[in-house]
């Protein structure tokens, strides 16, 4: 039986770019800038190997996952192509090989920022892939890629015609980045691509950079994570790592610990907890949200005015039972949903240091 893409061209994937005059740019090298991740030994790493390795074999293994990493730059190019060497690609069925091993491509005129298209995988790629989006003229645009959410990149070109100029983009309007830290769903699973999960959409909204410390079933609230996370710059500190917390003991013994230690070391930077993404809850998740929101109130007790609790029912509030693909892990009306209730305390409050609107 033939394929699909043998019938429709739109589902053909990892396609070569064809050009004459085509020139590759290695993205380590000015002007390319790369938010939320950096090189070492190698490697694209979220944080430093050494750091990673002392935590857990968990945050050891998925450290070099990808995760809210984006590059940006300037370009009048028609096109633009990816040469993308890959060291791990992770497939599971219940999520999209685009959203853990594909690019996203967006481009910016003024303020809006518009989705030009996905640099696909093909399913049979072993250790990387090279794909083109074809784009509408050549007129001089911002770009940010997103980097894939589960997979771990090696190295990365850049395909531009040869002609075309090539400068740095803006900086961010809020240059210190949000940490998010927790389980899968924070590193992305299951949105369908990367510029879907819900700190990519919050990254637009209010043109903020952003650092993604989701591990996959490995946020534990360890004090050596702590530890880590409380030496980090930040605008912005938002956590959940319910799903990761083997039971409401473990929870317990950990979430306010980590909040206090955060808290201890940066005294007024803004904290939103998140429980959950689950809009209907069984009887062991209140449990675990008791816990959750006892941590929250003991922090308002206590005298401080820069916490903010969302629970799972105001995340999921916008699509109910209808945002996950699994009952967990949130599908990208899940994640949209998620950004939109993050978005409005982000804005209400504003708690970024420019807030875009």
């Amino acid at each position: 039986m033939k394929k699909i893409e043998y019938f429709d061209e739109n589902f053909k994937t990892g396609k070569s770019p064809e050009k004459a005059g085509i020139k590759y740019y290695n993205v380590l090298e000015k002007p390319f800038c790369i938010y939320g991740i950096s090189m070492e030994n190698g490697k694209f790493r979220r944080l430093p190997e050494k750091v990673a390795v002392r935590i857990s074999e968990g945050v050891a293994a998925l450290h070099a996952n990808t995760a809210g990493g984006r590059l940006r730059f300037c370009t009048n190019s028609a096109y633009i192509a990816i040469s993308a060497k890959m060291d791990c690609i992770t497939r599971t069925p219940i999520f999209s090989l685009l959203g853990s091993a594909g690019f996203d491509l967006y481009s910016k005129e003024g303020n809006r920022e518009k989705y030009e298209g996905s640099f696909v995988p093909p399913m049979d790629m072993t250790e990387g892939y090279e794909s083109f989006i074809e784009l509408e003229g050549s007129k001089n645009r911002e770009f940010t890629i997103h980097f894939p959410l589960y997979s771990a990149v090696r190295e990365l070109y850049i395909g531009l015609d040869e002609r075309a100029r090539l400068s740095e983009a803006r900086p961010y309007r809020c240059q210190t980045p949000i940490v998010y830290y927790g389980s899968s769903i924070t590193q992305g699973g299951c949105a369908s691509r990367p510029g879907l999960t819900y700190q990519s959409i919050l990254s637009r909204r209010f043109n903020c950079d952003y650092l993604n410390l989701g591990f996959s079933g490995s946020a534990r609230g360890e004090e050596r994570m702590a530890d880590y996370i409380k030496t980090l710059n930040m605008s912005l500190f938002v956590y959940d790592y319910d799903h990761n917390a083997p039971s409401p003991a473990d929870l317990q013994n950990t979430h306010k610990r980590m909040f206090q230690a955060v808290r201890r070391a940066k005294p007024q930077t803004p904290v939103i907890i998140l429980s959950r993404p689950r809009y209907t809850l069984r009887s062991d998740e209140k449990e675990r949200l008791a816990i959750i929101e006892r941590t929250f109130q003991d922090a308002k007790a206590a005298g401080d005015k820069n916490v903010f609790l969302l629970t799972g029912r105001e995340l999921m509030n916008a699509c109910k039972e209808e945002g996950t693909v699994d009952g967990v892990h949130p599908n990208d009306l899940g994640f949209r949903s998620m950004a939109r209730a993050l978005g409005n305390v982000i804005k209400k409050n504003r708690l970024l240091e420019e807030v875009s609107h």
